[in-house]
């Protein structure tokens, strides 16, 4: 009786810890987006911009960092629900965020169930060249489609309306901002609960041994499927956001370099870790904003070293090992 009532009262203070941490961590998001609120009101595009590809990479690590599936082609994903959210828009004249924002949520995700399925058919390095393949294709396709997605020349005409027939979308980019970080804010605090739940969990442990998960009456493929489904969705938010924001898509959105970025931004961040997807993010993005301004001929070769030396001396990623060490410190002193 004893031993069922501590470990009762272990799971509730693991629980509370978890609840306290996740609030903290909410906190931290908020105040660091309230100081660049205040710190760069003339460049609020940049912090928008910052919130979508955080929603990018967000939706990368799921895929990556928690089952372990090898891709390159992610913005696939993201620009599948920009043109949907922005043909919605151009093409059918509806304006409504919310409802783009839902297309694009609808786009991401039937694009992520796509390369879901069409990726996981192989393992490891196989898997880098269909994700690469992929998003060549889509790239293609978006840039012959140019009667629906304006091709070379991008996808204009976009004209959201004011969010809850409330806030209209200024020149300065204040609603724009606000939209996204509440956007980012539910996302994330959806993804602490799904990286949790059972199906998380499922997920991870498949990354770690997709043999025994099988043994154990599990399948690994349909679940890797529905995550690329969510993660396709997270993306499409993203995608949707961007395209909301800046009333236009153009076909960088499909690039392999957005991708590859991705990819870069969630190794110096950290892998399976959320934190970890959004500090990787801003640091880079940052980074690459301040030292292209201060020297524009070799600003390439700055972000380089950051990432070599990254690599090098936190193969977890800054925020991965910033966490690591504060956990080492922590067990030392109980």
């Amino acid at each position: 009786m004893a031993l069922v009532v501590n470990n009762e009262n272990g799971r509730l203070q693991h629980r509370r810890r978890t609840i306290s941490r996740d609030l903290a961590g909410i906190a931290v998001i908020t105040a660091i987006a309230a100081i660049g609120y205040f710190a760069f009101p003339d460049n609020l595009a940049l912090l928008t911009r910052m919130i979508t590809i955080a929603l990018l990479v967000l939706s990368l690590d799921l895929v990556t960092g928690y089952c372990g599936v090898a891709t390159l082609g992610h913005a696939a994903l993201f620009g599948s629900g920009a043109y949907a959210a922005g043909i919605l828009s151009a093409h059918y004249g509806i304006n409504d965020p919310l409802l783009m924002m839902l297309v694009g949520i609808i786009g991401g995700a039937v694009a992520g169930l796509l390369c879901g399925v069409i990726i996981l058919r192989a393992h490891g390095l196989p898997q880098l060249v269909l994700s690469i393949a992929l998003i060549n294709l889509f790239h293609e396709f978006a840039n012959k489609a140019s009667s629906w997605t304006g091709g070379s020349d991008g996808l204009s005409g976009i004209a959201p309306d004011p969010v809850l027939g409330l806030f209209e979308f200024d020149l300065y980019g204040h609603t724009a901002f606000f939209f996204g970080m509440a956007l980012l804010l539910i996302v994330f605090v959806l993804l602490r609960f799904l990286v949790r739940s059972p199906f998380g969990i499922l997920c991870r442990a498949i990354k770690q041994d997709p043999l025994r998960v099988r043994a154990m009456g599990a399948s690994p493929k349909a679940a890797l499927i529905r995550m690329y489904g969510i993660s396709g969705a997270v993306a499409g938010v993203g995608g949707a956001l961007n395209a909301i924001s800046t009333q236009v898509v153009g076909l960088d959105s499909l690039s392999f370099t957005q991708s590859a970025e991705a990819l870069v931004m969630l190794v110096l961040g950290g892998t399976g870790s959320l934190f970890g997807a959004l500090s990787g993010t801003v640091i880079f993005m940052l980074f690459e904003d301040y030292v292209s301004a201060a020297n524009p001929f070799h600003w390439l070769t700055m972000v380089g070293a950051l990432l070599i030396a990254v690599v090098l001396f936190a193969p977890k990623g800054l925020y991965g090992t910033a966490a690591a060490f504060i956990r080492r410190r922590t067990e030392q002193r109980s």
